[in-house]
């Protein structure tokens, strides 16, 4: 078997360069005409699945190659710094609604507190972005991975006229005549988790997918978008691609059909499984050059707007950490109206994502209804060169708060750390030249904004009636083992650039 390792020249050296478009040559389609006065733009928001922003070009990775988001990147705005939660459920509730948990119940995978009806159906009590824009004349479809609360997307409050996902056994058998999966597993020894990547299991339409070994999920949830756009591209539409990769390799799959098919993981060595996740991710940026193709062979570019992101920092390494690393993501905006401005110090967090679709869409929230987020199209579209003063994340009871130069992190009194870490960032954004605060007349002023910021925002404590229940005592349980505390707390030791 040959490793991926020498392998990856092909993708760097053919596979990524096929399918690199350069935006000022998009080709003008039958579509442009009918679509020009139309104010309200196409809207494609893409986010990728557990990876941090430095496995990024734009971000000044030089081994892996992303040329599509990279030209994103350079032809519209790449924000240094945005703030997802660091993991994928709160990130998904707080990307949809507008809200923090604090509104929303979603603090963690495992802590979500249930909605006034005591139900996990989110979006029954929290509007999606998907029904705000659907109301607003647009047709909307998701594909890739769902994840958000039981709410269902294709219903009133999900608000997507079509999707295309990957799914559970358990979904699967919810469909009309319980079909059964024939396809491949998540890992050799769990048979209720489906493959995202190779023989996946994916329900299109309230009709499971009959995939083979050779078919590769990515590239479903891709032509499925594709497909869509052809379809709707003389009305407006949002796309909502929260995708499957590159959330690490799985056991018995490999990476990209570029590569191939190659060993289990079990028995790939760390400097193969890291290489396959990469390829992954250059395999992403492949994914995204097809859809920027095909909104330029339509005429669609001159009103189609692209966002792409990612739920929340890489696995093992960031993931699930309540430290800036943890939260930290990739946010880059290009397309129709948006200035190029290229790296910006501006900052922003994922409360920030719906109001900037309704505000793009001329859409609107409904009487009284309150969201924890700012559009951004002022500052996208040059009105104004400033955004927000400060961001905010939660992950589990730990916050996390920040402005352009100060940071406080770890801030968790469940944990025993209420008055979590301040640093001074000067203009870093990447924990580099860190600076932790000690002197208690430097730090009481930033401290004080910070604390009124976090008070806004209250996190469970142990008197919640969540924590009564069988799955809060299982979450308090696992929370507070002190090997789990260590990791949550702190960096990976591969990136502790700061003292902590």
């Amino acid at each position: 078997m040959n490793s991926i390792l020498n392998r990856r020249g092909f993708i760097k050296g053919i596979g990524v360069g096929v399918v690199s478009i350069a935006i000022p040559g998009f080709v003008t389609g039958s579509g442009s005409a009918a679509r020009k006065n139309n104010k309200q733009p196409n809207i494609i928001l893409i986010m990728s699945d557990d990876v941090s922003p430095d496995l990024y070009g734009c971000y000044g990775n030089k081994k892996v190659r992303t040329p599509n988001i990279d030209e994103m990147a350079r032809e519209g705005v790449m924000f240094r710094t945005c703030w997802a939660s660091a993991l994928c459920a709160p990130t998904r509730a707080l990307i949809m609604t507008g809200r923090y948990g604090s509104r929303t119940g979603y603090y963690h995978n495992s802590l979500q507190i249930p909605q006034k009806d005591g139900s996990n159906e989110l979006l029954k009590y929290h509007h999606s972005f998907g029904k705000l824009l659907k109301q607003a004349g647009y047709a909307t479809a998701i594909a890739g991975k769902w994840h958000c609360s039981s709410s269902k997307p294709d219903s009133p409050d999900g608000g997507f006229d079509e999707y295309c996902l990957w799914e559970s056994v358990q979904e699967i058998k919810k469909l009309p005549g319980e079909p059964e999966f024939t396809g491949a597993w998540e890992n050799k020894t769990d048979n209720t988790t489906t493959s995202r990547y190779w023989h996946p299991g994916i329900i299109r339409n309230h009709e499971l997918l009959r995939t083979g070994p050779d078919d590769f999920g990515p590239d479903i949830f891709t032509d499925f978008i594709c497909d869509f756009i052809e379809r709707k591209k003389d009305q407006p539409f949002l796309i909502y691609y929260p995708m499957v990769a590159p959330h690490g390799t799985r056991e018995g799959h490999t990476t990209t059909p570029l590569i191939g098919k190659m060993g289990e993981m079990s028995k790939a060595s760390p400097e193969e499984t890291r290489a396959r996740f990469e390829a992954l991710n250059e395999y992403i940026d492949v994914l995204i050059g097809r859809i920027r193709r095909k909104v330029a062979t339509l005429g669609l570019a001159d009103n189609t707007i692209f966002i792409y992101c990612s739920d929340n920092g890489t696995a093992v390494t960031a993931k699930s950490r309540g430290v800036e690393r943890g939260c930290r993501v990739p946010f880059i905006v290009s397309g129709a109206g948006i200035k190029k401005r290229g790296s910006t110090d501006e900052i922003t967090d994922f409360a920030d994502v719906l109001p900037t679709l309704v505000d793009f869409a001329a859409a609107g929230l409904p009487d009284g209804y309150q969201i924890d987020g700012k559009s951004l199209k002022p500052f996208l579209t040059g009105r104004t060169d400033r955004h927000r003063d400060w961001i905010y994340s939660i992950i589990g009871t730990t916050q996390l708060v920040r402005n352009r130069r100060y940071l406080l992190e770890s801030v968790n009194s469940l944990l025993g750390v209420p008055e979590g870490r301040l640093y001074d960032c000067s203009n870093n954004r990447d924990g580099r030249g860190y600076r932790k605060i000690i002197d208690p007349l430097e730090a009481v002023k930033v401290r004080k904004a910070f604390t009124e910021i976090l008070r806004k925002y209250p996190v469970p404590n142990n008197d919640n009636p969540f924590f009564k229940t069988t799955r809060g005592k299982r979450f308090l349980g696992e929370y507070t083992q002190p090997v789990a505390v260590e990791k949550h707390l702190h960096n990976h030791r591969k990136y502790k650039f700061y003292e902590e």
